[in-house]
């Protein structure tokens, strides 16, 4: 599944006037110019954060084939001025706490199996789950006059953004709970839930681990290097235009002219702990081009000390996620967050001996 590689990617070490990164500080300011870029042109910027954020819990309740794990039904609430509220739920494991936590917002498609509840509660860590389409909805004729759009109709912000917002919210209240280890949230999405989480921790530095799966073109995947059968921003925006920024649209059949790709995105959540998994049967989710980001990327961690944080899985198969995908995810979180130990198998596959798609370096 060789791709031919005929164009560069842009270099995130090189500021907008032409002058080059050099120390960690310049980069601070790089960062500053990479994050107005990308969130306005591909995501049409965020909804603002509210004033405040709440945590109302409904149902506290233990889990009868769990023992000792407790169920939390809880309902998000912000404003006052601009008020909004959607569902989150928490299965606790037993013991004292604090505890690491992963949110996962693909409710709308499948909450966790019971067999992925019991591996991340049997490491210890907390599920957290919420349903993103109570964000915004995602439906082909989108006509934002419902959830979100509601209380922040203006702006241009697409429904990632949307969805984005709500991991925000869910990080606003589980970093205040006593049961929560602040420092210790990961985030973990699916398809579009995937380019959801990338967004999400490329906007909120609270967020220490973010783990999306096949999230493709708009996601961990490349727009200028295309595997077989990959989704292009053409494909992508004639579908499924309202999950972007208008910005995003002008670049249809231009990805070349684009200021950024992919690996840019990936550089806003440096140097906190990435891992991208991937299926080599996912041609539409472009697992070659995800593997050029994820190299270019890397030499953004590497700059700032951090290659260890960033990581790339492979498995065979199609687009799905998986008992697998989730238990690579739990084994990369334990060794980034809880002292475990190296996981085997990362950042190797099939496309080790292709070119890379850029000559820059890090400084």
């Amino acid at each position: 599944m060789a791709t031919a590689i005929d164009t560069e990617l842009p270099n995130p070490f090189q500021f907008e006037d032409g002058t080059t990164v050099q120390t960690v500080e310049d980069w601070h300011r790089r960062r500053e110019e990479i994050y107005k870029l990308i969130i306005e042109i591909e995501y049409g910027g965020l909804p603002p954060t509210p004033e405040r954020t709440w945590l109302e819990q409904l149902n506290p309740t233990g889990v009868r084939r769990w023992e000792g794990v407790k169920l939390l039904n809880c309902r998000i609430h912000t404003g006052p001025d601009r008020p909004f509220t959607f569902l989150m739920t928490m299965l606790i494991p037993p013991g004292d706490g604090p505890f690491p936590v992963v949110i996962a917002g693909d409710g709308c498609w499948r909450y966790a199996t019971d067999q992925v509840c019991e591996e991340v509660l049997r490491r210890g860590i907390i599920l957290t789950e919420f349903n993103r389409v109570e964000i915004a909805p995602d439906i082909y004729n989108n006509d934002r006059n419902t959830g979100i759009y509601l209380a922040y109709p203006e702006g241009h912000y697409g429904a990632l953004s949307a969805w984005a917002w709500g991991y925000h919210r869910c990080v606003d209240v589980l970093s205040e709970m006593e049961e929560v280890a602040a420092d210790k949230i990961a985030v973990v999405g699916h398809s579009r839930g995937g380019k959801t989480v990338l967004l999400a921790a490329a906007t909120d530095e609270r967020i220490a681990l973010t783990a999306p799966n096949n999230s493709g073109c708009g996601g961990a995947g490349c727009y200028r290097v295309q595997g077989p059968e990959s989704e292009t921003i053409e494909d992508i925006i004639r579908r499924l235009s309202y999950w972007f920024g208008p910005g995003l649209r002008e670049y249809v059949g231009r990805e070349t002219e684009l200021p950024f790709d992919q690996h840019y995105l990936k550089a806003l959540v440096a140097p906190r702990a990435l891992l991208s998994t991937e299926a080599l049967g996912d041609l539409w989710s472009n697992p070659s081009g995800t593997w050029q980001t994820h190299l270019a990327a890397r030499e953004m961690y590497r700059f700032l000390g951090a290659e260890d944080r960033i990581g790339i899985g492979f498995r065979e198969g199609g687009h799905d996620h998986g008992f697998a995908d989730w238990c690579v995810f739990l084994d990369f979180m334990e060794w980034q967050l809880c002292d475990g130990p190296r996981p085997e198998g990362l950042n190797t596959g099939p496309f080790d001996e292709m070119p890379r798609a850029f000559s820059w370096s890090a400084p």
